[in-house]
This record gives structure tokens, sequence and C-alpha cells, in this order.
């Protein structure tokens, strides 16, 4: 191909065009390239002669497409010339409204900077119409107003008089009040409502107050109780749209109910002196069941569910206990008996079925979740101080051993004698605290438990005393503790029965009467309280439960016998005695059955004396009367004959005896002593001997001396005194001891 064709077949440049200069090496590159392409494509289609014959139709089709390209590209930049003038067009239209809406702004900026002048002027004008307002809602509420500084005062009226509910309806009123004038007068407090946050704060701590005691409200005046929850709860659901600090009275209610539960149980401090700690757990173990059972059965119904009152309870009284152990085991050092008392009463009595682990608490307590009362570690402090104060003494006689056997029979002998003198201590201050309590001089809350607790400490002492007894040492060396602890044994049984008389004796006072004789109510009074008296007997360890089971039923058995004897009931007739026998029998009966329900075996029991009695009141015949007291002298060996005799009836005593009556010999009645109960066996008889009391002249009496085989003991009643007989000294007790009423009221001692 020739240059000329070369250079016709390369593309003419448009005019103002230029080849990219040496900056842009790529692009002329691939010019370069591009146009050795088109070369070698042009070359190798016109290498050949024929094909120079299709050189024109080639040259047309490319000046055909080139013109077509050209046009296609006019027509496009017209058509991209036609838009730019529309766009133009618009623009120029958007300017001009542009500048309509900037002159229109303009004016109005104009007319309102006029307006806000005119505004500021109309100000005042304005704050008189919110005065006006403002002082027209005053005039609609003025006498509601007037009427707060008295409805004020007598919502503390209404607070001091304890009506809490009527006091909150008129706290809600003035409140809605002040509701009422707050959004129209825009906030403004009036200084008439000044007294209305002072009467809520006295409304909420009358709440509290009545929380604080809530177990003494729920026995004495449930209904403050629920009127004082009612309030905290009607309140905790109440909005208002004052802007005041919330009230929160059910979250203080709950606060002050285990506040108040806290203090009335572990309120003051723990003082307490060495050996009375076990008085002071023994209490609780009355108190905090006693406690629970008041939650669950009054106050509980007095609160909402949600309250869940036995559950707050009993984590609230478990946890002030906690405290106060903690607070107790920080201060001074325990003695070996508190120690001992303090780890099994919260190791057993608390956790026991007398207590937190009664099957009368529900699942309501949650008790599951309590924490232990002693940490692992108060545990193992309690047990070194208890081992450590007991190994004192063993150790003392072990290494006395080391140096000779009379020096360790000395020390043994040193370590009884101490054990005798606190045993001699232990009685004399049993005996004032008793003392103190009859004369109320210190009236103990717990007087009868406290005693049996005692009686418990005296049954593990004296199990515990053989240990004592070294090898080879004579069994004597232990006879004066063991006869101190009987005498203990005694004295408290001795205590408890006095306690016993006291809750007796104005029930026999009505012993005997017409009501007795037609009428079981006497004695099922009597049954219910001995019952009630005796149901703490069942915490007393054996054997000495049934010496004191046997002595409350010895004792109910003569205190009625006595009733009866020095009774001025005067049976008219062979049907009335025939009543009376009747009445003896189911008497008799009814005391039988009430101490086998209390566990005393029916062997030793004192009931069968009156079923003789019975049998003589039955008798028809005098000729069977040697026949009935031989009956009784083979029954009970120990009675005399001259000892049975007869009250007769108000007619042989006038002298009109019946055919079926028979007479007794009265003068030597009257001659006789006073009863007084004798031959009792040392190891029955549960109080000491006592001399016997004054005579006592009655014109209608009885002597019965009774045996029961079974348990080596009798019964010698005699006419007994009117009630109460002088004081009779006890040789074993101080003077002063031996003045109360029930000492010479009944004494059972050894010999005849």
């Amino acid at each position: 191909m020739d240059s000329a064709t070369k250079d016709e077949m390369q593309p003419s440049l448009p005019p103002g065009s230029s080849c990219p200069g040496p900056e842009w090496p790529e692009q002329e590159r691939a010019e370069q390239l591009a146009r050795g392409a088109a070369l070698k494509w042009a070359s190798g289609i016109f290498y050949r002669p024929e094909q120079l014959a299709r050189l024109g139709q080639y040259r047309s089709r490319e000046v055909q497409r080139t013109c077509s390209l050209e046009a296609r590209i006019k027509s496009v930049v017209q058509s991209y010339l036609e838009g730019v003038k529309t766009g133009v067009w618009q623009l120029a239209q958007a300017f001009e409204a542009v500048q309509g809406t900037r002159e229109a702004l303009d004016q109005a900026h104009g007319l309102l900077q006029g307006m806000a002048e005119a505004t500021e002027t109309l100000k005042p004008l304005r704050e008189q119409v919110a005065q006006h307002k403002q002082l027209q809602v005053l005039s609609q509420l003025l006498p509601r107003l007037r009427a707060v500084p008295a409805a004020v005062a007598h919502a503390r009226t209404l607070i001091g008089a304890q009506r809490l509910l009527e006091a909150y309806v008129c706290l809600r009123e003035l409140e809605q009040l002040q509701e009422e004038t707050w959004a129209p007068l825009g906030g403004l407090e009036l200084p008439v409502f000044e007294g209305l946050g002072p009467l809520a704060e006295a409304l909420g701590q009358a709440v509290e107050a009545a929380a604080g005691v809530a177990g003494r409200l729920a026995r004495e005046d449930p209904a403050l109780l629920v009127a004082a929850v009612r309030v905290a709860e009607v309140d905790a659901r109440h909005t208002t749209s004052l802007e005041l600090p919330p009230r929160d009275w059910r979250r203080r209610c709950l606060q002050a109910l285990q506040e108040g539960l806290e203090r009335t149980h572990f309120g003051t401090p723990l003082l307490l002196e060495p050996g009375a700690l076990a008085g002071w757990l023994e209490a609780l173990r009355v108190a905090l069941p006693a406690e629970l059972a008041t939650a669950e059965a009054l106050v509980a119904p007095c609160c909402p569910p949600h309250y869940k009152v036995v559950r707050l309870w009993a984590h609230t009284l478990h946890s002030g206990l906690r405290r106060c152990l903690q607070q107790l085991l920080e201060g001074p050092k325990l003695g070996a008996a508190d120690a001992f008392a303090l780890l099994h009463w919260t190791l057993h009595v608390y956790l026991g079925p007398e207590m937190m682990g009664s099957l009368e608490l529900g699942p309501e307590a949650d008790v599951s979740q309590l924490e232990p009362l002693l940490t692992p570690e108060n545990i193992e402090q309690l047990e070194a101080m208890f081992v450590t104060q007991i190994q004192i003494l063993e150790e003392n006689i072990r290494v006395t051993s080391l140096v000779s056997e009379s020096l360790q029979r000395r020390v043994h002998g040193m370590a009884l004698s101490e054990l005798g003198t606190f045993l001699r201590s232990f009685s004399d201050a049993l005996i004032r605290f008793s003392r103190d309590h009859i004369r109320g001089e210190a009236m103990a809350p717990h007087y009868v438990p406290y005693l049996l607790a005692t009686l418990n400490y005296q049954s593990a002492l004296s199990s515990s005393v053989s240990v004592l007894q070294p090898d080879g040492a004579a069994s004597g060396d232990l006879a004066p503790v063991e006869a101190g602890l009987d005498e203990l044994q005694r004295r408290i049984c001795r205590l408890v029965l006095e306690a016993l008389l006291a809750e007796l004796q104005p029930l026999f006072e009505a012993l005997p009467s017409r009501r007795w004789l037609s009428s079981p109510e006497l004695l099922d009074d009597v049954c219910e309280r001995t019952v009630r008296f005796c149901q703490d007997f069942r915490r007393v360890r054996n054997p000495a439960v049934q010496l004191l089971l046997a002595e409350a039923e010895r004792t109910v058995v003569l205190q009625y016998l006595r009733a009866l004897m020095q009774g001025r009931l005067v049976c008219r007739g062979a049907d009335e005695r025939i009543q009376a026998a009747q009445r003896l029998q189911n008497d008799a009966a009814q005391l039988r059955e009430l101490f086998l329900g209390l566990g005393l075996e029916e062997s030793v029991q004192c009931a069968p004396v009156l079923l003789s009695l019975r049998d003589l009141l039955n008798l028809r015949d005098p000729m069977l009367l040697g026949l009935e007291v031989a009956g009784l002298q083979q029954k009970f060996p120990d009675v005399r004959c001259e000892d049975w005799c007869w009250w007769g009836d108000g007619e042989e005593e006038r002298g009109g005896a019946d055919t079926h009556l028979f007479g007794v010999p009265i003068a030597r009645i009257m001659s006789l002593p006073s009863w007084t109960c004798a031959g009792m066996c040392p190891e029955s008889s549960a109080w000491p001997h006592s001399a016997p009391c004054r005579p006592a002249h009655s014109p209608l009496s009885l002597r019965v001396t009774a045996h029961s085989l079974a348990s080596c003991q009798y019964l010698l009643l005699r006419c007994p005194p009117a009630f109460p007989p002088g004081p009779v000294p006890d040789a074993r007790l101080p003077p002063e001891y031996s003045h109360s009423p029930w000492m010479s009221e009944l004494c059972i001692g050894e010999g005849g």
C-alpha cells in the first residue's frame, strides 16, 4: 500500500484538536496501536489486487457512516442545547419567584416587628386577665379555702383519736382542693395549705406506730391495725399532679412491722448474769412460737396477702435473734453452763418440732430459707469454750494422780464439796426467786416453765453425777451430792405444785355444793385448768415427769377431798347420798382419764380413794359398815378401823335419824388434828416434810388413811382447816420463805 493511501486511511482530526503530548504516553501508545491495527486490517483487506475494486465501496460506506455519526452527534447536541435553554428559562422563572418570596418575607418581617411592638403594649392587659382568672377561681373556692384550717385541725383530732381512715379521707379532700387551685393559679402555693405537709407526716407516723404494735393490736384492737394497713395501701395507689415527694407509706408500714417485732423481743440489750441464759432461752422457746401463731391467726387476716405476714414474722424474729446472739457472743465470755445451754438450744430446740420445725408452721413461713442462728465459727467457739472450762476439773484430778492418791482424793473431795455448795446456793436462789414471785416483788412471766427447765437441769446433773465417782473410791462419797440433788428435786416439785394449787384453789372453793351435786361443770373447769397447767410437763425428762405427774394427781385429789371435807353440804336423804356417791364415782373416773391422758400410769394414781368414799356413801345398812371397813383394810393395809368415820345427814343431826342412816362419833373426830400426808417413800416424795398443820374444828369430818401397794405410798387424810391456815415454819427452808400460804396446806414427807 502506498503512502498516499495510508494518508487517506488515517482519520483526520477535527480543527482545534491536538494530539496528546508526551505527558500522556499511554494515550499516544494506544493511538499508535490502534493505527497499526487499522493499517494491518486495511492492508489485509486490500492486499490482493482483486480487492482494490471494492475500495470505492469501502470509502463510500465510510463516508456514509461518518455522515450518520455527524448527524446523530448534531441531533444530540441540538437536544442538549434545547434542554439547556429550557433549564435557563426555568431558572429565570425560579429567580423571579424567589425574588417575590423574598419581598413577601421582608413585608411579613416588618409586620411581625410591628405586632411584637403591639404585643408589648398588650402585656399588662394579659397579666390583668390572668389575675382576673385567678381571682375568679379564688372567689369560687373561697368558702372551701376558709374551711381548710378547721379541716386540718379536725384531721389532727382524728389522728389523735386513732381514727386513721377518717383522717386519711379528710387529708385526701384537702389535697384534692389543693390540686384544684394549683393548676388555675399556675402552680402558686397558697399559705392556707402549708399545714398539709405536717398533717400528712403526722398521719404517716400514726400508721407506723400502729404497725409497730401489730401483734398487740391484732389481739386487742384489730380494727385499728386494719385501718392503718388500708391507709398505707390506698395511698400507695394514689397519684397526684402536685409536685410532692413520694410518701411511700407501704414501705414504712412494713418496716415498722419488722422494727416493732424486733423491739418487742430483742429491743433491750442482752445483759445476763452467769447462769441466766437458759431462762432467757426458755422464755424465747415459749414466746416465739406464740408470736408466730399470733401472726398466722390474728395479724395475717388484717393485712393483704402480698405482705406475707407469716414469712415476714418468721424471718424478722430469726434475724433479730441471730443478731442478738451475735452480740452476746461478742460480749463477755460465757460460762460452761451457758455455752452448753446455747449450743443445745440453737441446734436442737430452735430447729425442733416445738419451734421452727413445728408442723403447725405452713409453707408460707418459708423457714427453709433461714440462715443458721450460729455460724460454724460460732459453734466451734462455743464448743471450745465449753470443753476448756469442763476440762479444768478433769485435768486437775488427773494431774493430782501423778503426785499421790491422797492428793487426788482430796481434789476429788474438793470438787464434790464445791458441787454440793453450788447445789445449796442454787436451791437458795430458787427459793428467793419463788418468794419474790409469790409476794409480787418480781413477777416472773414464765415462772412455771422456768421451774420445769430447772428440773430438767437437775435431772441431767443427776444422771451425770456418777461420772465423778473415781475408780477405787468409796461409794458413799457421792451421797451428800445425791442427797442435795434429791432435795433440789423435791423443792422444785413443791414449787410447781404450789403454783398448781394457786390455779385450782378458786375452783375448789365451790365444792361441795348443790351445783357440784347436779352438774359436772365444776370438775370440768378443774380438769381444763389442770390440763392447761400440765401441758408443759411433756418437756420434762423421764423419770422426773412421772414423779411430777404423780404428785400433781395427788395434789388435785387431796385438794378435792379437802374441799369436800370442809364443806357444809348436808345430805337430806338417801337419794341425795346416792347422788353424791354417783358424783364421786364420775369425778374419780374423770380424774383418772385426765391423768391417763397426760401420761401418768394408772397404778400410781390416788383416785381409788374417791371410789372408797363412794362405797361408804352407798351403804344402806349400818350393820354392813364393819364388812366394808374390813374390805378397805384389806385393800389399804395401813388403814385403822377407828379412822373411818362418816358424816350423817341433817335429819340425823337434828335427831330425826333415818332407818337407812347411821350416826357418827362427832366428838371424837373434832379432837383429831388437821389432815396431813405421811408415810411417803423417800424415792417418791417430792416435798420436804413439814410440821403438821393446826387442828381444825369442823363438825363434819372424815379421816382416811389409804395405802397403795404399787407406789408404796399411802395418804392420811384428816379434817382440813379452813383455807388458808396460818404459816407453819419449815425447818429446811429460810424463815422468810416459810410464810408462803401454800407451805402448810399440803405436806408430804417421810414417816407418819
